[in-house]
């Protein structure tokens, strides 16, 4: 329609070019030069369209859906058609629900979804679905999946240990149901779970307890083992007392004094030595002054 009005105003202001030409009116013509070059310019941009980046245009020519999509950049197009922009860009849902249980309790989910179009299926998603197709499919399917996955969990386990699990349940039941349509899920994060209070506070108490008992166990573990620790040191000094017991013979100690008599006979302190006054006849030496 613009590029219509475009091309009539060219028309006009040719007409006036040359009336006002044609009457010796030099400056009324150089105005209607100008007009018309506008107009033309203006008519010119009609066949160009711009795509920002991380988008994908969609052309619609009264109905007909090309099945081509425009690139990102300057396209030229039909300036009759029309041209959609779909967001190609990993784009976010984030939401706040409250979903059942296994047991039947009513649990609060605070959830997002990330997801992005493919961007090869924008023109389908147009043609089946519209521009509009976050509020008309993504999102019905995402509280509908995660209520139907919450309710296969009982609620200590999505508080506790199975919030991945939970996570990647929502994904693939999401990816069946939406893949189909040009929509590619990326992700499913739990933000945080809220249980009824009483139900919340026994499961952080037995959490505790749990707690508790596996550092009760470490602590007798830790004790255990330094008990057989001072075991096994306590045999070793017997087994080497029980040998060295073995090794010493009366002989042996016999012998051993008389070294220790001549040493220290020879030395120059002064003492007093009773030869074979001792036990087994082993000297006895009287200690003397340095």
């Amino acid at each position: 329609m613009f590029l219509i009005i475009s091309a009539v105003a060219a028309v006009i202001t040719f007409m006036m070019f040359s009336y006002a030409k044609k009457n010796g009116k030099k400056q009324e013509a150089t105005f209607a030069i100008l007009a018309c070059v506008v107009s033309i310019a203006i008519g010119a941009f009609q066949f160009v369209t711009v795509i920002p980046a991380g988008t994908v245009g969609v052309v619609d020519f009264f109905g007909n859906v090309s099945d081509n999509t425009l690139a990102p950049g300057v396209n030229v197009v039909n300036p009759l058609a029309s041209i959609h922009k779909f967001d190609q860009k990993t784009q976010t849902i984030t939401t706040q629900m409250g979903v059942p249980s296994k047991e039947g309790l009513n649990v609060q989910l605070d959830i997002s979804l990330l997801f992005r179009i493919d961007e090869g299926k924008a023109n389908m998603i147009y043609k089946t679905v519209g521009p509009n197709y976050i509020d008309k499919i993504i999102i019905p399917k995402f509280r509908s999946i995660v209520r139907d996955v919450t309710a296969k969990y009982e609620a200590k386990a999505l508080y506790t240990s199975s919030r991945d699990e939970l996570s990647n349940s929502i994904m693939k039941g999401l990816d069946k149901e939406i893949s189909a349509r040009g929509i590619i899920i990326e992700s499913a994060e739990l933000r945080s779970i809220q249980l009824p209070p009483r139900l919340k506070e026994s499961i952080e108490e037995k959490l505790k307890a749990e707690q508790e008992s596996q550092k009760m166990a470490f602590v007798l573990q830790k004790e255990k083992q330094e008990a057989e620790r001072k075991k096994i040191e306590a045999r070793g000094i017997a087994d080497f007392q029980k040998i060295v017991a073995q090794g010493i013979s009366n002989q042996y100690l016999k012998w051993k004094g008389i070294e220790a008599t001549e040493k220290l006979a020879s030395s120059p302190n002064s003492k007093v030595i009773v030869i074979g006054s001792g036990k087994d006849g082993l000297p006895i030496i009287l200690g003397g002054n340095n």
